[in-house]
């Protein structure tokens, strides 16, 4: 059963060419030659070309989407290749947009292909989704969630999201004209210290495979017009248990943007700010950090002082700096560390990249501590420093 009309007219007739390549596609009923046409007639903005957006914009390029906008600021790392399956090795170091548009292509050559590698901005947001007839959401951080979300309401457009951690997974698709939007799930952004990104909590790489499918698979309902699209709810699912489930999202009447009578009616002055919130009263930059060089001077100097490493214990059985304890971020915030450590003498922190090392701290500091630093750029940066040495 149709619960939504198809979101996009009809585009030109099938060439013969087209009407074997999508064969497949056209002999399902629900589809057929009209719902190719409207494929071919689709215009898509895929917003992050990492984990989610690879298979998002391979099935989409495969499925025989006209036109596809990849926007991404981003370049590739070599830590990337573990789940964003559209890069190689090739790619490392090459913007993703532009890696991606090569393996898009490579699928099907007959289709558009527009990159934006500046990304999306408060600045070019309304402009740059407004070109497009729906928007996928593959990024990694709330910011870019709720500057999407808010772009969408205002221009009317269904935004296909998508969200993974670890081994878990969620999915919905949000169009204020018919249903809830992002904001009606989430009024506010949680505490940071409560929403790590990948870097930090990592994921399971098939886990991007499953829920970019899922989100592709919504934007191809959504463009032919077929199915019930997940407007008003959320799949869960659990790469452990392969469990999934569904819970029914509604419509807040009180939401600041797609209500009624809207608080907000354009898009925030700052999005990175609204998000920055803190489980602590200090915020990152209060916190004091000092250098890699200014550690390796404090060590060499016999100064007496505390050396704390907040990873998780697999990141430390990998390496660590020498003369540090281990003591996990999660006991920072349980308050157990508070009572592990010596207010009365010196305290460094450090992590992988200096993100949870400042959290900590602010814990600390919030406990009344008073002499504590984070190490800046966490164990990278010391490990960069020390090869130069």
């Amino acid at each position: 059963m149709n619960s939504f009309e198809a979101l996009v007219a009809l585009g030109e007739p099938l060439n013969d060419e087209a009407k074997a390549r999508y064969r497949r596609h056209t002999v399902i009923p629900e589809i057929g030659i009209e719902g190719q046409m409207r494929l071919a007639n689709a215009k898509v903005l895929c917003i992050g070309a990492g984990g989610l957006g690879s298979p998002v914009l391979l099935y989409l390029a495969a499925a025989g989407v006209g036109t596809i906008g990849i926007a991404d600021h981003d370049i590739v790392d070599v830590s990337n290749l573990q789940r964003q399956v559209m890069h190689g090795e090739g790619n490392v170091g090459s913007p993703k947009t532009v890696s991606a548009r090569a393996a898009i292509l490579e699928i099907n050559s007959s289709i558009k292909v527009i990159t934006h590698s500046q990304g999306i901005t408060r600045k070019n947001a309304l402009e740059l989704i407004a070109e497009y007839d729906l928007v996928i959401d593959a990024t990694d951080n709330f910011a870019t969630r709720y500057l999407i979300n808010d772009a969408c309401v205002l221009l009317g457009k269904p935004c296909v999201w998508g969200s993974i951690y670890r081994f878990d997974g969620q999915a919905s698709v949000f169009w204020s004209k018919h249903g809830p939007c992002y904001r009606c799930m989430h009024p506010e952004p949680p505490a940071k210290e409560l929403a790590p990104n990948c870097a930090v909590g990592g994921v399971f790489g098939a886990l991007c495979g499953v829920i970019g499918s899922i989100q592709s698979t919504e934007a191809i309902k959504l463009i032919t017009g077929i199915g019930q699209p997940m407007v008003g709810k959320v799949l869960l699912y659990n790469a452990l248990e392969n469990s999934y489930d569904t819970i029914t999202l509604k419509k807040d009447p009180s939401c600041v943007i797609c209500s009624e009578n809207p608080v907000q009616t354009e898009l925030m002055a700052d999005y990175e700010s609204f998000c920055s919130v803190s489980l602590f009263e200090y915020n990152e930059f209060d916190i004091p950090v000092v250098t890699p060089e200014k550690l390796d001077q404090i060590q060499k100097s016999g100064a007496v002082f505390q050396l704390i490493d907040v990873r998780e214990p697999s990141e430390w059985d990998e390496g660590f700096i020498p003369g540090a304890a281990l003591v996990p971020q999660g006991e920072f915030y349980g308050g157990t560390a508070i009572a592990a450590l010596s207010p009365e003498v010196p305290i460094v922190l450090y992590c992988h990249s200096g993100y949870r090392s400042a959290n900590c701290a602010a814990a600390l500091l919030n406990a009344g501590f008073k002499d504590v630093a984070s190490l800046d750029g966490g164990i990278e940066a010391w490990a960069l420093y020390s090869t130069n040495v």
